[in-house]
């Protein structure tokens, strides 16, 4: 999907950053993105969910668990 800035100095910083860094333009925004989500601790919040979503993912499924709701051949509910 594209990401149009409208905001012709924020461009011109992108560019200029871009050109000094040797980055493309992607990668620089990426970079600066990722740093932003690091500094306010959105990074680490995604890091302990999945964590966890991993450690559930490791519970196994009980055989005898009761499912209230009947399934056809394609795996959808009856």
């Amino acid at each position: 999907m594209a990401l149009q800035i409208a905001n012709p100095a924020v461009v011109e910083k992108v560019e200029r950053l871009a050109r000094a860094t040797g980055l493309t333009k992607t990668a620089l925004v990426e970079r600066a993105v990722d740093r932003l989500a690091e500094e306010i601790g959105i990074s680490a919040d995604i890091d302990r969910f999945e964590a966890l979503l991993a450690q559930l993912d490791r519970i196994p499924d009980r055989p005898d668990a009761f499912d209230p709701l009947g399934w056809d051949d394609q795996g959808l509910p009856k």
